[in-house]
């Protein structure tokens, strides 16, 4: 299910003059959206200049049937594309590893303690391993000489050019180097939807999850990619106890996101990718906020 929002708007000038709009109609991508987003869609799509206040009145949100292709076709040219899980207290992302604490260090009501009247903070406290929700590995995670989160240049890990290569887990969960030929992948972040993520905080999620094979890696380290995502449990199958894809990727300092989502909503290119983790000296995997954003045309 597609949302639009329906409302009313006045839009007024710095220069002097205003408009106004009855039952205007938008396509979302959410649940909801800001009166401030509406104004400046407005502001956009009419290509307007020297507005200054603006009002949005009686807005409704509906909810209409569309094909997964109109939406992207929908899509404004500079959507950000959020492709990150929710990190949670309690979620598990990997079997074995612990979940996420998160909790207050300093509570709201605590606060009123240390600050004047009217006054209040909260302060939080994460305790989590770093293999936690969507998170991006770097050569350290896998080899001890390899180079960590903080020795990782900045330009590997925002606005990639980026493709996405669909292998739905319906029709296999081998994914082999015949399923990336054809493509342009040279100097790319290469990022594989398969749909898992469909099942993601299951039980389900856990278990046969589809994977490329080593052959698979090989093909991309030698196309000379940049990084290569995967909306799966795992970039590698987890039946066994090698990691072959991990070795060849990050081996050749090819970054590997893994457990992303959202997927769907891209166009097969004509995007660019970002997965940005802090600068951590000495850790080789973090959460990271990775984002897709629409080239404009």
């Amino acid at each position: 299910m597609q949302k639009r929002v329906k409302f009313d708007f006045e839009l007024h000038f710095t220069n002097g003059g205003s408009i106004n709009g009855q039952d205007f109609q938008l396509d979302i991508y959410g649940n909801d959206i800001s009166d401030k987003e509406l104004a400046d869609h407005l502001v956009k799509d009419l290509r307007l200049v020297m507005v200054g206040p603006t009002k949005i009145f009686n807005k409704v949100i509906l909810e209409e049937q569309h094909e997964q292709k109109s939406i992207r076709q929908s899509n404004p040219s500079d959507m950000l594309i959020d492709l990150s899980h929710t990190i949670e207290d309690g979620l598990v992302t990997y079997k074995g590893l612990p979940a996420p604490i998160i909790c207050d260090y300093l509570s709201r009501e605590d606060s009123k303690q240390v600050y004047e009247e009217g006054t209040q903070f909260q302060i939080g406290k994460i305790e989590m391993v770093a293999n936690t929700g969507t998170y991006i590995d770097c050569p350290f995670h896998r080899y001890e000489n390899g180079k960590d989160l903080s020795q990782v240049s900045l330009e590997c890990f925002a606005d990639l050019e980026a493709i996405i290569i669909r292998v739905p887990h319906t029709h296999t969960k081998e994914i082999t180097a015949e399923y990336l030929k054809n493509y342009e992948l040279r100097n790319r972040a290469v990022l594989i939807q398969t749909g898992w993520d469909e099942y993601w905080n299951t039980e389900d999620y856990y278990e046969n999850n589809p994977y490329l094979t080593e052959q698979a890696a090989e093909y991309l380290r030698d196309c000379a990619v940049k990084l290569v995502g995967i909306d799966s449990y795992n970039i590698d199958d987890t039946k066994g106890k090698s990691r072959p894809v991990h070795t060849v990727l990050l081996g050749a300092e090819i970054l590997i996101v893994e457990h992303l989502c959202n997927l769907y909503l891209l166009p097969e290119e004509g995007f660019t990718f970002s997965a940005v983790p802090p600068k951590f000296k000495g850790v080789g995997t973090f959460p990271v906020r990775a984002f897709a954003k629409l080239k404009n045309k």
